[in-house]
């Protein structure tokens, strides 16, 4: 039997760099480390980390990229079934990436509340991902002859929706410092947004079922109530805005 003496295969620069921007961030701060620090210690030279950075900040999160890439790749091979549901699923490859390394994504976590500028280019990388979600939704219903005028606005505010439920989950997450299901958080967040967009009808030009009336009080002993009516199927969201309303003019 011979002895394998082949090298082991070398990591990609974009993983290297990353590694090493990130140690240093940890070890000195973020707004103290600098890109020549970071070269140092991967011990290449500045254009290489500009080949695959434009920032230190891009350093931070350098998985996004090909994240949005799978995100893309998947939405375009989805030209059938429910859009809501498609656009959940897509959510959940930004959970598949986060739970990929748990201990690095908490510390990325941790890090980014620490940093206003780490906080503000996730907005901006939260927010590519809501638009590709929204583009998908509005490709899907521009040619629907039942999609109404308002299908962009509607496919903007599925996407956000989707977003914002995704992030509550992974958050939860990555607060309990990674422990637990992230899936099970991110599962339960994404069907409540589904649920609700479902009841109102998934397509654009549905009709929506509406309530049978607006709320009304009824007196408990020294309380009012508020008592309303509505039919099935009518949206959880129509109820609440509903009963908002009764509780400002009580």
């Amino acid at each position: 039997m011979t002895e394998d003496r082949r090298p082991a295969k070398k990591p990609p620069m974009r993983d290297v760099l990353a590694e090493a921007a990130f140690a240093l961030f940890l070890e000195r701060g973020f707004e103290r480390t600098t890109v020549d620090d970071i070269v140092a210690r991967a011990g290449v030279g500045r254009r290489s980390f500009f080949r695959y950075f434009p920032s230190k900040e891009d350093a931070v999160f350098p998985d996004h990229e090909r994240c949005l890439a799978d995100m893309t790749a998947f939405l375009g091979a989805a030209e059938d079934g429910d859009p809501v549901s498609t656009v959940c699923d897509a959510a959940r490859l930004v959970l598949r990436m986060y739970a990929e390394n748990p201990e690095f994504s908490v510390q990325r976590y941790r890090l980014t509340r620490e940093v206003p500028g780490l906080r503000t280019y996730e907005l901006s990388v939260v927010r590519r991902y809501e638009r590709t979600l929204a583009g998908y939704l509005d490709r899907r219903w521009a040619d629907d002859p039942a999609a109404g005028p308002d299908a962009s606005l509607r496919a903007e505010v599925i996407a956000a929706s989707v977003v914002a439920a995704h992030n509550n989950g992974l958050r939860a997450w990555l607060r309990s410092g990674g422990e637990g299901d992230a899936g099970a958080e991110v599962d339960r967040a994404l069907e409540l947004v589904r649920a609700v967009w479902s009841e109102a009808g998934e397509r654009p030009g549905a009709p929506v079922p509406v309530l049978s009336g607006p709320p009304g009080t009824v007196s408990v002993g020294d309380d009012e109530v508020i008592v309303m009516v509505a039919r099935k199927g009518a949206p959880m969201w129509r109820v609440v805005q509903h009963i908002e309303s009764a509780l400002g003019s009580a």
